[in-house]
């Protein structure tokens, strides 16, 4: 079964041009992006936007920048590192961003591998990272910074700053007065214009190239489901390494011109969400769980009389948000009490969540459980799930307004294609798939096959033509009576409980379901208090008989909706959260199934046997540097009926 549509987008559009065609157009009437600074959000206009990125594009080239050199970026979300990618591509340069919190490793691994002749870091901790690894990235010429903040005493000759990369610019426009316009024209829609390396779940990252063309088609097709107005606000504040954040900001937000605002920092990103009510809103499932837990936190420490009206108003928006996606006729009455719930408590529950205005919120890049899918839609909130990968330059499937089934991913966007091979695997066809992989012919071979992506995911297409995705193919796993299940299913409906934040399922070609648990050590903290209990740690804390018994309370109620042969039949509680930085998670939080399967063996050998306690001797490694110790004895609990 396939899909298709005859929408297209001209091959001579380039990201720059857009951008330029979009700055002359807007101008200094209309805010182009804001920034929250020392509590007062910042405009900045059109005209300010072209003027900066201007500047750092001439100032690049100044700097010995070429056709197809590449520039990475690594910092917070700020107007800033936006200049920069969009002067890097105005320059034809190739953009390359990085996540901010990517160890040292990982920034060498990068920079080296992408052969990135210039990076732009936000301040002095970007730029240690790049000046410890300088002789070991021999392409690295430049490091650019931005904050001045702490950058009093660096004074090496591969630093400049970016106000000094500006002045170089102005400069070089005085001598070559056209130059930037006659750069922006020369591009092509087919050439590369950013290199995005991959979480990297199995091995090392790969390196997806993708070109104007591809960024441009996603953009304008997503956008011609779910349009949008330049009158619009988006609130940007996830990692520009990560597709969706480029997806919004650049492929959609470019396009249509509505204002970006970038947050004062990551820990008041919710806060400024809420200042700026989002129209448009696209965000991993994590962040979303986030928002159910601190609801959920906030229902448990609430008065009676607060708790019984959410309870009435959860009752009436989940039964109208079920009869909407069974597409069921709404009786009047029921439209009444929606109504009457909305006033009762959606209506400030939304507005703390910053959801007060969004029309279309979108949800990415892995599994949301139904549980967190139809709390939202009980809100009124119109959460969407989207389904792509970087290789399809973000998305190539999402839900229809009136046509949202939570246990699917929609119906492909215009231009593009899905189909099921014989093996399960869902392959795509479409104008915004990659070029590439660079520096590796034969992953590019294993993953491009006749115009068709291979995804790695396993899914179907249902009989209302909406595709299901199972699992990534390496992920699925076979229960005791010999069907497939996928982990990320059953992970998600435990992570709907409030104390739980992550979970790690285990089961393949076994005799039962196991879990381990990752407890959410603020909440249960909080839980911990109001019992009066003592703990001194998290490690203490999750071994806790009254937080085994809170947990497996949780996992009883995750129990009662799934078949015999998925239900849990023991868990335990980990001593630490899963990491990124210890290479549990990836930068994007999914989960490294085969690394934790390695490093915590033991656990898993315990779990699968007679035993009810495991031993650990461990050390924990902070980001700080602190290192501690650990020595506990890890309690095995079965789960009872």
């Amino acid at each position: 079964m396939a899909f298709s549509s005859m929408d297209k987008i001209s091959k001579d559009l380039t990201i720059p041009k857009l951008f330029y065609s979009q700055a002359k157009k807007y101008g200094k009437e209309r805010v182009a992006m804001r920034e929250k600074e020392y509590g007062i959000w910042r405009p900045i206009t059109w005209n300010d936007y072209f003027e900066n990125v201007k500047y750092i594009a001439l100032g690049l080239i100044s700097l010995g920048l070429e056709e197809g050199d590449k520039v990475a970026m690594i910092g917070d979300n700020r107007p800033e590192g936006l200049w920069a990618e969009m002067g890097a591509l105005c320059a034809r340069g190739v953009g390359v961003w990085l996540f901010q919190d990517s160890l040292l490793d990982e920034v060498k691994y990068i920079l080296d591998h992408s052969d990135t002749k210039f990076l732009v870091g936000e301040g002095q901790e970007e730029v240690d990272k790049a000046l410890s690894i300088f002789h070991e990235c021999p392409k690295l010429k430049k490091i650019i910074w931005d904050d001045p903040k702490g950058m009093r005493n660096y004074d090496q000759d591969c630093l400049i700053s970016l106000k000094e990369v500006m002045l170089l610019g102005r400069e070089l426009e005085k001598e070559k007065p056209n130059l930037f316009e006659e750069l922006v024209n020369k591009g092509h829609g087919d050439e590369v214009a950013l290199l995005f390396y991959t979480s990297g779940t199995t091995a090392l990252p790969k390196g997806a190239l993708l070109s104007h063309y591809n960024m441009l088609t996603m953009g304008k097709n997503l956008m011609s489901v779910d349009p949008c107005k330049d009158t619009d606000d988006y609130v940007s504040y996830l990692p520009f390494a990560w597709i969706g954040e480029q997806m919004m900001s650049i492929s959609c937000g470019l396009q249509i011109g509505y204002t970006l605002n970038f947050p004062e920092s990551t820990e008041t990103s919710q806060e400024n969400i809420r200042e700026i009510g989002p129209h448009v809103m696209f965000a991993p499932p994590r962040m979303y769980e986030q928002m159910t837990r601190t609801v959920q936190v906030k229902y448990l420490d609430a008065a009676w009389i607060k708790r019984k009206s959410y309870e009435i108003a959860s009752h009436i928006g989940y039964h109208v948000a079920d009869l909407k996606f069974a597409k069921k006729h709404i009786p009047f009455y029921w439209r009444i009490l929606e109504w009457f719930a909305y006033l009762l408590v959606q209506k400030k529950l939304k507005d703390n969540l910053g959801l007060t205005r969004v029309r279309n919120a979108y949800t990415g890049g892995a599994a949301m459980g139904p549980d967190h899918f139809r709390f939202f839609h009980s809100l009124g909130v119109n959460l969407k799930q989207i389904y792509g990968q970087t290789e399809v330059a973000g998305i190539s499937v999402v839900h229809r307004n009136g046509d949202i089934k939570f246990d699917t991913v929609g119906r492909p966007i215009p231009e593009t294609e899905v189909s099921i091979t014989e093996e399960g695997e869902i392959i795509t066809k479409s104008p915004s798939v990659f070029l590439g992989y660079y520096k590796n012919p034969e992953a590019t071979e294993k993953t491009l096959q006749d115009g068709w992506l291979y995804s790695g995911d396993k899914g179907f297409i249902d009989d209302d033509g909406h595709l299901v995705v199972f699992d990534r193919t390496k992920d699925v796993m076979t229960l005791r009576d010999g069907k497939p299940f996928a982990p990320q299913y059953l992970e998600t409906r435990l992570k709907f409980s409030p104390f739980v934040k992550d979970s790690w399922v285990i089961g393949d070609n076994k005799g039962y379901i196991t879990a381990v648990i990752c407890i959410d050590y603020s909440v249960v903290g909080n839980w911990a208090d109001t019992k009066k209990l003592t703990y001194t740690s998290y490690p203490e804390l999750a071994q806790k008989q009254e937080v085994y018994d809170l947990v497996e309370e949780q996992i009883r109620k995750a129990n009662k909706d799934l078949p015999d042969a998925e239900k849990f039949v023991k868990f335990i509680n980990l001593y630490k959260e899963l990491d990124a930085d210890d290479d549990e998670l990836t930068r994007t939080r999914k989960l490294r199934r085969a690394f934790v399967e390695k490093r915590y063996q033991e656990i898993v050998g315990a779990l699968y046997s007679d035993t009810d306690v495991v031993h650990i001797d461990t050390t924990i490694k902070y980001e700080d540097g602190r290192q501690i110790h650990i020595k506990n004895d890890l309690h095995i609990r079965k789960v009872k009926d």
